[in-house]
């Protein structure tokens, strides 16, 4: 069943096109990743899934609802997690919670909040202030109130920017439980490694869907070829090898370089006068996911 089914989304603001003809289908369970660099598209995207801004153009579902005609009723069944933090950092958790319940008209009220703040493990820090809670518990506590009038679908805005690893993984522990009760989520991210726990992911840039699969099918129609160079002397290395036609990327990981290519004979014609150096190391590698969003990135803002 496609819980978001989606075609030809666009809106412009001021005359500027944000979203550009997108086709999006997300089936019910499924976890998918949104990337892009910022200003890409992906928060208009989200909004107008969830009905909070209305498509220039375009048609489709959301939840089996028109999202043209019926974006009151998607709102009611959809847990929207905003970029930024957006509850009353006077009030305690439990006050958020319980306002947030009554805007649902969940009830028993009560009740509710606390089968809430006991699933996200909450109960312990309910009186405290949000105003006072670190990055990772403000993150629970949004994450909580989204899931509280159990939702069909979640959508989540970079919900984990400014939050630390180990933050990060227990929310991904989180959504990947909430996935295995049949729940569905688009979520938006930055982090490479939060993309490669996704079912799969699709990548907008300048409001154009340009990559979608699973993470390997991404890597694979990237056509990439990825060398890794160990030695003495990276960080002047890599300054040659980025003056150098066929090579695409030079990154620094630790004490290795990643050297990249589109073609492969063209990468590999540019660094023949460097694997004879008796100081490098080289051996050919697995091309990562972050090789090929860079690559897609350069890729969009031309030479």
């Amino acid at each position: 069943m496609k819980v978001i089914e989606v075609k030809g989304l666009t809106k412009s603001f001021g005359g500027k096109v944000v979203v550009d003809h997108i086709d999006l289908d997300v089936s019910e369970g499924e976890i998918v990743g949104f990337l892009g660099p910022n200003g890409s598209g992906k928060t208009t995207t989200i909004r107008m899934l969830c009905g909070l801004l209305k498509p220039d153009a375009g048609q489709g579902t959301c939840l089996g609802l028109d999202i043209l005609t019926e974006s009151d009723r998607i709102k009611l069944q959809v847990g929207y997690m905003t970029q930024r933090f957006s509850f009353y950092e006077d009030l305690t958790i439990r006050e958020n919670l319980e306002f947030v319940a009554r805007l649902y008209r969940l009830r028993p009220v009560q009740s509710v909040v606390d089968g809430t703040l006991e699933r996200l493990g909450l109960v312990k820090r309910q009186d405290q202030l949000a105003g006072t809670l670190s990055g990772g518990w403000k993150q629970r506590l949004a994450l909580a109130a989204c899931i509280m009038h159990e939702p069909k679908l979640l959508l989540l805005d970079e919900p984990t920017a400014g939050v630390d690893p180990k933050a990060r993984r227990e929310f991904w522990d989180e959504i990947h439980a909430l996935s295995g009760q049949g729940l569905t989520v688009l979520v938006s991210t930055h982090y490479m490694d939060e993309a490669e726990r996704c079912h799969r992911i699709v990548y907008i840039s300048a409001g154009n869907v340009i990559a979608r699969g699973t993470v390997e099918e991404v890597v694979e129609n990237a056509h990439l070829t990825t060398w890794l160079v160990e030695g003495a002397g990276l960080a002047a290395l890599a300054e040659e090898l980025k003056e150098r036609q066929g090579i695409d990327q030079v990154a620094s990981f630790g004490n290795t370089l990643h050297v990249v290519g589109r073609d492969e004979q063209a990468l590999g014609a540019a660094i023949a006068p460097f694997r004879h150096r008796s100081d490098l190391t080289w051996q050919q590698g697995e091309t990562s996911l972050e090789d090929v969003f860079i690559q897609l990135m350069n890729g969009e803002r031309g030479p």
